[in-house]
């Protein structure tokens, strides 16, 4: 029989696990605040939480910097134009080998696989070079190419793990119904593995965010670069110790 659960404990748990959350975010939301402040504000004590001089000087300072908003929109561009293509590549892959075995497919599983255990600095020179015959150096097909082939096998490995435990007799069942085979991976199949292809997207993403900065600058410019990983050191550097321009870069 199952435990009855009271109202004073489920408002307790509630307060609790919000309670937690806003700890978690509360760094980055004093990060975000801290940006629009000004330097004095920044390091007022005691702090100012939201009654403070709201101003987007920070911002502008980046932007004429850098360029922000353009490095912005590259890796924006970049990171959903390798996801999406790695997406649409690879969710037919994992169904054809979820669903439609061969004998080799446990031995293509392992050879993708295995391509992820060759440091990225090995192909650094042969990429280059690739890159540079083609004309395709400083552009953003070039950086959505080599990302998008990169986490290729990851993808569809943890995709056709959240496809094989979805149940063979729902897609035969479909089938009966007279679904083709898109019609299955659209309607049938990709609904079911929403969990899956969002973790996938997840994961995709947190790759591209931290991928070997030897490729990404072998293969883009100062045209389609995305924004520089080192904040710190670059406010440190021109702002001197700006905390708020730190924050909002």
């Amino acid at each position: 029989m199952a435990r009855k659960v009271t109202a004073r404990r489920v408002s307790v748990s509630t307060a609790a696990a919000w309670l937690f959350g806003f700890l978690i975010f509360l760094p980055i939301l004093w990060m975000v605040l801290t940006s629009f402040k000004t330097e004095l504000e920044a390091f007022s004590m005691p702090p100012k939480f939201l009654l403070f001089h709201w101003t987007t000087e920070n911002y502008a300072t980046v932007q004429e910097r850098s360029d922000y908003v353009h490095h912005a929109v590259n890796s924006i561009l970049i990171a959903g134009g390798s996801t999406l293509i790695a997406m649409i590549i690879a969710v037919p892959a994992a169904w054809s080998m979820a669903f439609a075995p061969t004998k080799r497919t446990k031995d293509v599983l392992l050879w993708m696989l295995s391509t992820k255990m060759m440091p990225s600095v090995g192909v650094l020179v042969p990429i280059y070079l690739i890159y540079r015959d083609f004309g395709l150096l400083d552009r953003r097909a070039g950086l959505v190419m080599i990302l998008c082939l990169g986490d290729l096998p990851i993808v569809i490995w943890m995709l056709f793990t959240y496809f094989k435990e979805i149940p063979k007799d729902i897609l035969e069942a479909a089938r009966m119904d007279g679904a083709t085979i898109g019609r299955e991976l659209v309607y049938v199949l990709t609904p079911m593995a929403v969990p899956g292809l969002a973790s996938t997207l997840i994961q995709h993403r947190s790759r591209y965010s931290s991928h070997p900065i030897r490729v990404l600058k072998a293969c883009s410019g100062q045209n389609c670069r995305p924004p520089q990983r080192s904040p710190l050191r670059r406010s440190s550097s021109s702002d001197g110790s700006r905390s708020g321009s730190l924050c909002a870069d």
